[in-house]
């Protein structure tokens, strides 16, 4: 017989343990993780990345600090610029995140300035100013000359209380509408021309306002019916509890934006200059301008104007309270401007059949 024997068992092959790293790094601390990050920050290449962002982002700055100083010489574009200058903000982010992808901290840091700038200008409209009390609601609205639906919107106005409500663009066809409807809430009102005021209170000494609307050679020759046809400003006094307020209502020229002539206003600056050089030599003690005025106040050509009177809605609104259009709107072009009254709220109201928003205040004595 054969015998076989079991294979013998492996002898164990020892294993030396690693050897002790003779000088360990240490943990990172806090302290170290600081210092690295001031090295990296430190460094003078990173400061040199994203040049073009830096740059941008000090030029946004420098256009809004500056806004006024933007040149009107060659298409009107320091009011432009002007009459858009809270839509810059949305810049801001755009130019942060390009900022947060290129790892610049030149560009984050040259952020500063518009984010400061903005915030200056415009910081005090992200919160509701309004409170509640007021002796009287106003209500201004250019109701469309192309508007399908006059009626409704007059009814739509008369719903929201307003005790004097200024309408612009009125049409000869439409006129006799917009009375009918608002007959029975306003039992006081006047049209002259292209706008009008109806009133919950008694009207006086409403009549015609020049405001430069015809000018030239041929602007004295026209017969007075015919300028009164284009009529486009009234003043008028409401008699109050607390005494007589007058009411100015306007409707400035058109502004035009094209390839040709840039940002074109010139019929509205003449206007509004006009309408400055009227309220300056008006004494009255209280004072109101409701109208659309087809410009954003911080356009530099409505500086006759606000040194004479003031916004409710930068005084006591919540928000921008833009007007126009009304279906995305983007500017607040349509105002209501006060002397001798105190603001105590301010607010846009529902769409109507008009390419504009109708805006409202209270004020109070």
């Amino acid at each position: 017989m054969y015998r076989t024997s079991s294979p013998s068992a492996p002898e164990p092959v020892a294993v030396a343990a690693p050897a002790p790293d003779p000088d360990p790094a240490p943990a990172p601390t806090p302290r170290r993780l600081s210092r690295e990050a001031l090295r990296r920050a430190v460094r003078p290449g990173i400061w040199k990345r994203a040049p073009v962002l830096t740059g941008a982002a000090l030029l946004l700055g420098l256009v809004m600090l500056l806004h006024a100083y933007v040149p009107n010489r060659f298409g009107t574009v320091g009011s432009l610029v002007e009459t858009f200058l809270p839509w810059f903000g949305l810049f801001v982010p755009v130019l942060a995140a390009g900022a947060l992808w290129r790892r610049s901290p030149a560009a984050v840091t040259a952020l500063v300035l518009p984010v400061t700038v903005w915030l200056s200008l415009f910081g005090g409209l992200l919160t509701d100013k309004s409170h509640p009390g007021g002796d009287l609601t106003l209500a201004t609205h250019n109701v469309g000359a192309d508007n399908p639906d006059p009626a409704g919107t007059a009814r739509g106005l008369a719903a929201s209380g307003a005790d004097v409500l200024a309408l612009e663009e009125i049409t000869d066809q439409d006129r006799d509408v917009y009375e009918e409807e608002l007959a029975e809430a306003y039992p006081y009102h006047a049209v002259l021309g292209t706008v009008g005021v109806w009133s919950r209170l008694p009207l006086s000494d409403t009549r015609p306002v020049d405001i430069a609307t015809d000018v030239g050679p041929l602007a004295a020759t026209k017969p007075a019916d015919v300028r009164m046809a284009g009529n486009r400003a009234l003043r008028t006094t409401v008699a109050t509890d607390q005494g007589p307020l007058t009411v100015y209502v306007a409707h400035l020229g058109s502004v035009r934006l094209n390839p040709g002539t840039g940002f074109w206003t010139d019929s509205r600056d003449r206007n509004i200059r006009a309408l400055g050089e009227v309220l300056a030599a008006d004494r009255s003690e209280r004072v109101v301008l409701l109208g659309d005025l087809n410009g954003s106040l911080d356009d530099r050509a409505f500086d006759g104007v606000t040194s004479q009177v003031h916004s409710v809605q930068e005084a006591a609104g919540d928000g921008f309270g833009f007007s126009w259009p009304a279906r995305f709107p983007v500017a607040r072009i349509d105002h209501i401007l006060v002397r001798g009254v105190e603001p105590d709220s301010s607010w846009v109201l529902p769409a109507t059949g008009s390419d504009h928003l109708p805006v409202a205040a209270r004020v109070s004595w």
